[in-house]
């Protein structure tokens, strides 16, 4: 072997070692990037718990007020007139009280830590072919081709059992939003059959969680009756043992409770009331606000959600398949995908698909 035969084998032992000393970032202790859902970039303002399963306003303030308020109310009143009421009246009084306690936390919490109905925005991509079918259906309009940006219509009209429903665009959302929909300027997000924002519950109101909402204030309704009733009665019987002062000074507890429910029945009730006319004649708040169905707006205009008959309405309202939810919140985000925009899950296509001709479509 020549003496300078090992010179070529160095060189290539070198060269593959340099060849993987070159790039220290590719070690075995790399650390992966942890992929990440969508609700860590969801659009709206909105704040999530437990990896996304609890949604929330960003604004709950005034809904902890009112966990402590059923809380502290109910427990002076378990605490404090449920022993004396349960053996001088019945065993069943602090019963039904804890009966309707958890049925009222259990519908507070149910309407609070849910999707109210959050339709996604349109991906970018959706939004310019929205723009674009639009632009194109002007253009065959107006007889001409001419090119240039111009923003989509305020407005389409669809028909609903013979009724003449607008249809509005969402600037925010970049969508055409659907029948009884709309956009919540707290949460920054269209909710379908949009009823109202509700800082008591820290949530939306709408299709989603519509149901629980009317139970919780229709429980909390009884409860406050309840108590009230109860309290009174313990603060009577107490009376007519010791006096009406002596009772006071022995049930202090009885007279803070008593004024809490005096001053918050009359809301509650009312509340619940409203609520079950609007749903024996299939309205929302918002539709009853703006008078969308009155029949000053003209003769024929009437309401085209209703089936013409009270229990109908309260079963569709109370009783019908809740609707999943069209938002995948607990979703990992794609590589390739735009992060700053939830998928539409096809919502944008309602409106592209009514853009056809007049804009005038019907729907079953």
């Amino acid at each position: 072997m020549p003496p300078g035969g090992g010179g070529p084998m160095k060189e290539c032992e070198y060269s593959q070692i340099s060849t993987h000393s070159s790039s220290p970032m590719e070690s075995p202790h790399k650390k992966k990037r942890t992929p990440r859902r969508k609700w860590e970039v969801f659009p709206g303002r909105n704040k999530f718990y437990c990896d996304g399963r609890i949604m929330m306003a960003r604004q709950t303030g005034v809904f902890y007020l009112t966990v402590f308020l059923i809380i502290v109310t109910s427990g002076l009143f378990f605490a404090f007139d449920c022993p004396y009421l349960a053996v001088n009246i019945t065993p069943a009084v602090p019963v039904i009280g804890g009966i309707l306690f958890f049925f009222v936390m259990g519908t507070l919490l149910r309407t609070s830590f849910s999707d109210p109905g959050v339709l996604p925005r349109a991906t970018p991509d959706e939004a310019a072919d929205l723009e674009r079918q639009i632009g194109n259906t002007e253009d065959v309009a107006n007889g001409s081709s001419s090119g240039g940006y111009r923003p989509p219509p305020r407005t389409k009209e669809v028909t609903i059992n013979g009724q003449l429903v607008k249809l509005k665009y969402c600037f925010t959302c970049k969508i055409f939003r659907p029948p009884r929909a709309s956009h919540c300027s707290l949460c920054d997000n269209c909710v379908d059959r949009f009823d109202h924002h509700c800082p008591w519950v820290g949530n939306c109101v709408g299709k989603r969680n519509y149901r629980f909402f009317y139970m919780f204030i229709l429980s909390l309704s009884f409860l406050t009756v309840f108590i009230f009733a109860f309290v009174i009665t313990h603060i009577i019987l107490r009376s007519q043992e010791a006096g009406f002062l002596n009772a006071l000074k022995d049930s202090p507890a009885s007279v803070l409770e008593a004024v809490v429910c005096f001053f918050s029945v009359w809301s509650i009730v009312g509340l619940s009331g409203f609520h079950t006319y609007l749903i024996s004649s299939n309205q929302t708040t918002n539709e009853d606000i703006k008078g969308s169905w009155s029949s000053k707006r003209g003769k024929e205009n009437y309401n085209p959600y209703s089936y013409g008959n009270i229990c109908t309405n309260c079963c569709a309202a109370l009783c019908g398949p809740l609707p999943p939810s069209v938002i995948d919140r607990r979703g990992f985000i794609q590589p390739d995908s735009q992060q700053s925009t939830a998928p539409s899950n096809g919502v944008t296509m309602y409106g592209a698909t009514l853009s056809q001709s007049n804009m005038v479509g019907s729907i079953p």
